[in-house]
């Protein structure tokens, strides 16, 4: 009677869970995580510790010792062991205790602190969060981000009061840049009437736009052979379970194919990672094919693309959530139009992915 009870306690718990685990999930930038300091940030409503090994290759672990539930960050780096603040029980990069300066020194079987696997690639710390072994081939190849000059790429974190799904949303449907942004990436409402052309894959979205603007967006018509004429432009982008966005952009003038090789055009990456149900960690990431070499340039670029997010997105998707009250989108009985389309598609992939990852429930 009482395993009955306790199998029905376990299925419940799971149909609850609000995120996909069994996936990778940016857990830093590489330049977040220092060489000697005991960085922390929640992730899928867990405290996790991350450090650097005197190797420098990166740990992580639950950020709670499990004798009195102290964070572990506020203790201290002995080598590659943390030592807790509270009662300075140690902990390798491992989660095995090391060290029990308490009584005959006896360290108690108990005295573990749950691990995380971590990847580092294309300048984030991935990291797995579910119980089972992590699957490798679901991290997504994002390796244009290594290519080419190292001023040619920029990263940035932001963090945001809402739900993540809200976010995939905003970028999946990218008829909103002409309502919501200014010139900097206005397509003078050619974007809006247009259908996008979207594929489903197994574990992927993909969202296609093509259209012609005069002049181009600003961030490609200087380096245009024409700043003023029309261009041909494309967006090309691809949602991969369980939260990141690659976003390809560009202009031509003349012949050429509208792609990254033809185009003067840019390579980005949206990654989000909740935070909790209704906070959000979110990077950018974007690598362009012009002016590769120039560090004021893309210094000036990835802090105007932050704070055209920061200020110009992030305002209406927080107060978005404020409004819903809900994390449940399709329960508000929403208005669907042509632009729902692929962000409409990626929640249903992922509440389905979801599903079948807690068993069906």
């Amino acid at each position: 009677m009482n395993t009955h009870v306790k199998v029905d306690e376990d299925q419940t718990a799971q149909a609850r869970r609000p995120f996909l685990l069994k996936a990778w999930y940016a857990a830093a930038l590489s330049t977040e995580i220092g060489p000697e300091a005991l960085f922390h940030r929640k992730l899928l409503g867990t405290n996790v510790l991350i450090y650097r090994k005197q190797d420098g290759t990166p740990t992580a672990l639950q950020d709670r010792c499990p004798h009195r539930f102290a964070p572990l960050h506020l203790g201290k780096r002995i080598g590659d062991e943390v030592s807790c603040i509270y009662h300075a029980l140690r902990f390798d990069a491992g989660g095995a205790c090391t060290h029990n300066p308490h009584g005959s020194g006896v360290i108690p079987k108990a005295a573990k602190v749950r691990t995380y696997p971590l990847v580092e690639k294309y300048g984030y710390i991935w990291i797995w969060m579910a119980e089972e072994a992590p699957d490798y081939a679901l991290l997504p190849d994002y390796s244009p981000l290594d290519r080419g000059h190292p001023n040619g790429v920029g990263h940035t974190y932001m963090y945001l009061k809402a739900n993540y799904e809200l976010i995939i949303d905003n970028v999946m449907d990218l008829s909103h840049i002409d309502h919501v942004h200014g010139e900097i990436i206005t397509t003078r409402g050619q974007l809006s009437p247009i259908v996008p052309a979207v594929v489903e894959g197994e574990r992927t979205v993909n969202a296609r736009w093509e259209w012609k603007q005069t002049p181009a967006m600003h961030i490609f018509s200087k380096f245009m052979p024409d700043p003023e004429a029309e261009a041909r432009m494309f967006f090309d982008i691809t949602w991969h379970q369980p939260a990141n966005i690659q976003l390809s952009v560009g202009a031509i003038q003349g012949p050429g194919n509208l792609d990254l090789v033809d185009c003067v055009a840019q390579y980005d990456l949206h990654t989000t990672t909740p935070e909790t149900e209704t906070t959000t960690h979110y990077w950018f990431s974007t690598r362009r094919n012009h002016i590769e070499e120039d560090g004021d340039f893309n210094a000036f670029k990835i802090q105007a693309m932050h704070n055209a997010f920061v200020d110009e997105d992030f305002p209406i998707i927080e107060a978005t959530q404020l409004e819903m009250q809900t994390n449940d989108f399709f329960s508000l009985d929403p208005v669907l139009m042509s632009n729902d389309i692929a962000p409409v598609k990626v929640r249903r992939l992922l509440q389905k992915l979801i599903e079948n990852e807690n068993g069906g429930a």
